[in-house]
């Protein structure tokens, strides 16, 4: 088979269209097939003089297309890597956008066909561009080529980035939220990365603010925020929510489908074991639907009763309280304790002679407005204190200071 080879007598891209001509009419015969790709090698010159670039991409795509099945993996990054580079010779940025679309639509129109190559390709282009807007456009399109082309494990690595990202992009809301929701559905699939799914998924519903957004805007946030909230419930390691407080989520607790969902985080976020007992028991059908196994959602919730315990004992919590609470035994109370210390929820000390758990740290369960007040007064304490320290010291040594100098007088 032929390949692309671009001479100095030649522009690459010429060189690409004259390659992808004379593959896809090489079966009109000899005649035919050097009319088509003689008419098709002007009709490039033309627009590379009038420098005519959009029309370049989109003619060297329209001839790419009908051999990109029957060209090697190499042929065809070659193909597109030459046809990526001609955005950097675009008039404007508007032109380059409009260039990068046409071939990142194009790329992605076949996911699953060497996807792992596709991926390469718009990387390529990202890098090739200098338009913020245009860059995201393109890792969007590299979203959606993982999502079909199962190839996230190429991407992953740059989700850490996405902050550093968003400045750099400055999108607006809407591009915002299709975003965080693009990278949690691909982070769904992983396994081990549930809770930076959980995390992306939140992010998603915080874009909704419910402030003049419409009924249908806000409407197209439940089914996202019914997942969010059941994969709260059920994830064995994620006891911090912030859902509670979110419009997308909000919005539930009076629907007429959902408010049972709202119900059930709100006894997560906000309620002790009993308050989950009495739910399931009216409601057991409906936990089954979601996926929810009684046995783990109540392990759960006994750990967000303990939580919830250690933020209202003032540092103290007697074992029998914690029996009570979450409906076990005397022999278990310590299992429990140790339970939310390895699981990272709390630092604590045991003392078994007074039967009682001394608290020093807790997993706040939501950390909203008055957690932040809390930190906020936590915070002015301790700068008051270190200030005052600072002050103490200086103040000791300059006393110790004209101690000193009034013994060298006395001498």
């Amino acid at each position: 088979m032929s390949a692309v080879v671009a001479t100095s007598e030649e522009d690459p891209a010429l060189a690409v269209i004259r390659f992808t001509a004379e593959l896809s009419w090489a079966d009109a015969g000899p005649e035919v097939a050097e009319t088509q790709v003689s008419e098709l090698c002007m009709e490039a010159e033309e627009f590379m003089f009038r420098s005519r670039w959009l029309d370049l991409v989109s003619l060297i795509l329209t001839s790419a297309d009908l051999i990109t099945s029957r060209v090697s993996e190499k042929d065809l990054e070659c193909i597109f890597t030459v046809t990526c580079n001609l955005v950097t010779r675009a008039n404007t940025p508007d032109e380059a956008l409009e260039m990068a679309k046409l071939i990142s639509s194009k790329v992605v129109q076949q996911p699953t066909d060497r996807p792992a190559l596709r991926l390469k390709i718009l990387f390529n282009l990202y890098n090739l561009l200098e338009n913020p807007y245009s860059r995201f456009f393109v890792y969007k399109k590299a979203l959606d080529l993982v999502a079909s082309g199962k190839v996230a494990e190429s991407i992953i690595p740059s989700f850490k980035n996405i902050d550093s990202f968003l400045q750099e992009w400055n999108i607006g809301k809407i591009d915002q939220r299709e975003l965080f929701r693009s990278i949690s559905n691909i982070l769904k699939d992983n396994k081990s990365m549930a809770k930076d799914s959980f995390a992306f998924l939140t992010r998603y519903l915080a874009t909704f603010s419910g402030a003049g957004e419409d009924a249908y805007t806000m409407n197209e946030a439940k089914e996202e925020a019914v997942q969010a909230i059941i994969e709260f419930v059920k994830s064995p390691d994620i006891f911090q929510c912030d859902l509670f407080d979110m419009p997308a989520v909000a919005q539930l607790e009076k629907d007429g489908k959902y408010a049972l969902v709202y119900q059930l985080l709100k006894i997560f976020v906000t309620q002790r074991l009993d308050a989950y007992f009495d739910f399931h028991a009216a409601n057991s059908t409906l936990l089954k639907s979601y996926g929810l196994v009684h046995e783990d959602c109540i392990t759960k919730m006994r750990l967000m009763s303990l939580l919830d315990l250690s933020s209202h004992e003032s540092g103290e919590i007697p074992y029998s309280l914690i029996r009570d609470t979450l409906r076990i035994t005397d022999d278990e109370v310590e299992y429990w304790v140790v339970k939310a210390i390895t699981s990272k929820q709390l630092d604590c000390k045991m003392d078994q002679l007074n039967q009682v758990v001394i608290v020093s740290r807790h997993t706040e369960r939501v950390f909203g407005l008055s957690q932040w007040e809390n930190l906020r007064l936590k915070l002015g304490a301790w700068r008051r204190n270190i200030a005052n320290g600072i002050s103490t010291i200086q103040a000791n040594k300059i006393s110790e200071g004209l101690q000193g100098m009034q013994g060298l007088a006395i001498r």
